[in-house]
């Protein structure tokens, strides 16, 4: 349990409250309108189903005032560096930010469900009530308003010239409430439907687009209360005594204990709630627009192997840290489409560069156009935003770093790997980090070749120093076939690997990571190990638990702190 608080501690405990807070709103605003008695008229027409629908809806209001937050980016690299002076695990929480949002989406539709449920059954009583099929005083509530000014009514079904089994709908799509209720339950499920990680992955313009149902989706919400469809009794001179008047509403107006209830609706809340998030987007939508008119302009463009293409690009104010990613925008390929990459080069050099490997529609597109492009050329025009900040610009924060690629996924460690280098040809005194492991797994051996050369430029700048022990990084290959284990295993003796050309030879398989951090641990006594990861969510559960496994609670001997790329 010590360890798994290690980790894991201050992210339980904001969504404890997170959900403390939901569950406080949903209990408090059930009551307010299960009690309360200028309530009292309007649930003797819906029940209890005026609390379920109302209590929910302030669960929304406060979810969809977070919903927007995590993807601000701009906002939380803000505070990342913001954090520089707080502890690591206050800014890793930060790096959770898409877990957070996924899990307020999730919250959302669980409540637009009940919400939608408990409506749908309000609009079929109100109609029955309008009709006379209930008691008397239903009746009596629901031809309120008949004469005079119509504004003071309680039943928002005001006609009965429309078939019964037509009203309902007929209501739905006539009223303000019921017309945005319609399309916002519409766009959420679009939203959400294309949110499925087999669509993302494989049809990432069908996700992209049909999240930007979101402005329709607010749009709606903050004009959905509007209808004033539930409605609450006001306060009259002299008062209506609800104890003694609700069993004579024939008297109603004609003694002084019992005046005409008068009802009314509102005010529109849910604009409350939303509006200072819709002001912060909108000014991270501006921003974005106005990095997106800077110029930018190709420095070298390279084919590598696996269909993996490096963009060195060059941009005028541009400042990057180890590991931070951008947004790229090709409007030769898409106006609206942008797509993130991490930097793989180092906030030393005067360029920054990513690498982005053939993985959909977009990144076809982009490689075979600079594929096509003549030698010396510029590429087409491209919007760079960023850079935003991620877990791994905390690496040089920790004693030792253990450092996990997969795939393409080594690209933020490029930038902390080329860094080091920077640092060490400098011989920077404020490096604090004194030793790094480093592990990329791979399915195919062409995945290695652009990499490489940065690993051999490293091990010979680590030997010339006397420093070899630095770095110690280990090459995965996970997929292989009978020929080239055979010519593996006959060039064994060589000095140098047969895939990568590196001292250091590849390992057939995927890492034991019992094996691994046990050494880590071994070698690092009494040090504070910062593991990251860009991979998999499969292979980050498997190091997040590791890192509790291995950690130890004394404060004087090993401890893990697992961290993982998001975007």
């Amino acid at each position: 349990m010590g360890n798994w608080i290690i980790n894991n501690g201050l992210s339980s405990f904001i969504l404890v409250v997170w959900m403390g807070i939901n569950i406080v709103l949903f209990a408090w605003f059930y009551q307010f309108y299960d009690l309360g008695d200028q309530y009292f008229y309007t649930r003797h027409l819906l029940g209890s189903a005026l609390a379920w629908a109302r209590a929910p809806a302030a669960v929304l209001n406060f979810n969809c005032l977070l919903i927007l937050l995590p993807v601000c980016r701009n906002l939380l690299s803000l505070l990342r560096g913001s954090f520089v002076c707080c502890g690591r695990t206050m800014r890793k929480q930060l790096d959770k930010n898409l877990s957070f949002h996924k899990l307020v989406a999730y919250m959302i539709a669980l409540m637009t469900a009940v919400h939608l449920i408990a409506h749908l059954l309000n609009v079929e009583w109100y109609n029955n009530s309008r009709r006379g099929g209930y008691d008397e005083l239903s009746t009596a509530l629901s031809n309120l308003a008949d004469s005079g000014p119509n504004s003071t009514y309680l039943n928002p079904i005001r006609s009965t010239d429309i078939d019964a089994q037509q009203t309902p709908t007929y209501f739905v799509f006539t009223t303000i409430a019921g017309l945005t209720g319609v399309i916002i339950t519409l766009a959420l499920i679009l939203i959400i439907t294309s949110s499925m990680e087999v669509i993302r992955r494989s049809y990432f313009e069908v996700f992209w687009y049909t999240h930007h149902l979101f402005v329709i989706f607010f749009a709606g919400l903050v004009f959905h209360g509007a209808g004033f469809i539930v409605r609450k009794q006001l306060t009259t001179d002299p008062v209506h005594n609800l104890t003694f008047c609700k069993d004579r509403f024939d008297d109603w107006g004609w003694i002084p204990e019992c005046p005409v209830p008068q009802f009314g609706g509102g005010p529109a809340q849910t604009w409350w709630w939303v509006i200072g998030p819709m002001v912060l987007y909108i000014c991270e939508r501006v921003l974005r627009f106005i990095r997106y008119t800077q110029a930018v302009t190709y420095r070298k463009i390279v084919m590598h192997p696996s269909k993996v293409l490096e963009l060195q690009l060059m941009k005028d104010g541009f400042k990057m840290e180890v590991g931070q990613y951008v947004f790229l925008n090709c409007p030769a390929i898409s106006q609206l489409e942008w797509h993130p990459f991490t930097m793989t080069s180092a906030p030393e050099e005067d360029f920054f560069a990513v690498h982005i490997r053939s993985a959909g529609d977009w990144t076809d597109k982009l490689i075979d156009i600079m594929q096509q492009l003549p030698e010396g050329t510029q590429g087409p025009k491209m919007g760079v935003d960023g850079p935003f900040g991620t877990a791994s610009e905390d690496v040089f924060d920790y004693e030792v770093s253990m450092l996990v690629g997969a795939g393409i996924g080594v690209t933020p460690f490029a930038s902390i790997l080329k860094s080091i280098w920077y640092k060490f040809k400098i011989s920077n005194p404020k490096l604090r980090t004194r030793k790094i492991y480093f592990y990329w797994i791979c399915r195919e051996t062409h995945a290695f070749e652009w990499f490489a050369d940065l690993l051999q430029v490293l091990e010979r700048e680590m030997e010339e120093r006397g420093m070899a022990d630095f770095l110690t990084y280990k090459l995965y290959l996970t997929g292989w076939d009978q020929g080239h284990a055979t010519h593996a295993w006959v060039h064994s003796d060589e000095d140098t690997d047969v895939v990568t050309g590196l001292k250091q030879k590849t390992h057939y398989g995927r890492p034991v990571w019992d094996k691994e951090f046990e050494q880590v641990r071994k070698e690092n006594p009494t040090s504070v190990v910062g593991t990251f990861l860009c991979g998999p969510a499969v292979l980050a559960k498997v190091l997040s638990k590791k890192c509790a496994k291995y950690s130890d609670v004394d404060p004087r001997k090993t401890k893990f702190y697992f961290n993982k790329e998001n975007f």
